[in-house]
């Protein structure tokens, strides 16, 4: 069983990586194995919406070769996922937001019925605005949403003060706790013969004809 945390900050060791590697470290102590993966400081193309990725057929965006489609191979092998990112103007990063939307426009198939989870970092304010704009991509994709005990944030400007953020610290812990016990849920239904659920075909209505 495996998570891929991905570190959508242009700091590869900042206070983002700080707090997913508190969670990563808590999947490691229950059995998950994690990679974090981080987006790089390389421009993300943002989805143009083109729909080319429907005529590839094969999950990936047309605009390849990039962190999204890196991202997509390893999601393949991959139980859940989680997003982090330092917020910037009471937003995630301009970096993560192409990544995802791209991701989950061209592969997001193949991501439903995983746990997903955000995760966000901030010196002051914004967190839970950053925190429920990334939630909105797994809410939108049939993915099991993993909490905590609290929102998942942490404080600080500096790595070192994310560390003396304790209850943020607790809390990216607990998400670690309550997604390795979701994964190895849906493990052992699999197991029992619990199926996924099926899904009807999606009735698009438009509210301007």
């Amino acid at each position: 069983m495996k998570v891929l945390p991905i570190n959508g900050s242009p700091h590869e060791f900042g206070c983002t990586y700080t707090a997913l590697s508190e969670v990563a470290s808590q999947l490691n102590r229950n059995g998950i194995e994690t990679e974090i993966f981080w987006l790089g400081t390389e421009p993300i193309r943002s989805c143009t919406g083109c729909r080319g990725c429907s005529k590839l057929g094969n999950g990936h965006c047309v605009y390849g070769g990039d962190a999204v489609e890196v991202a997509q191979d390893k999601m393949a092998e991959c139980d859940g996922m989680i997003v982090g990112s330092p917020v910037h103007y009471a937003g995630a990063s301009g970096q993560v937001t192409s990544f995802l939307g791209r991701m989950f426009y061209s592969g997001g198939s193949k991501l439903q019925g995983k746990p997903g989870a955000a995760v966000v970092s901030c010196r002051r304010g914004g967190a839970s605005a950053a925190f429920e704009s990334l939630n909105k991509f797994f809410q939108i994709n049939n993915m099991p949403l993993v909490t905590s005990q609290y929102w998942n944030s942490v404080h600080g400007n500096t790595p070192e003060e994310v560390k003396q953020d304790l209850e943020g610290l607790q809390v990216m812990r607990a998400l670690g706790d309550n997604m390795a016990w979701l994964i190895k849920s849906i493990a052992a239904g699999k197991e029992t013969g619990v199926a996924y659920p099926e899904r009807e075909a999606k009735a698009r209505t438009n509210f301007i004809r």
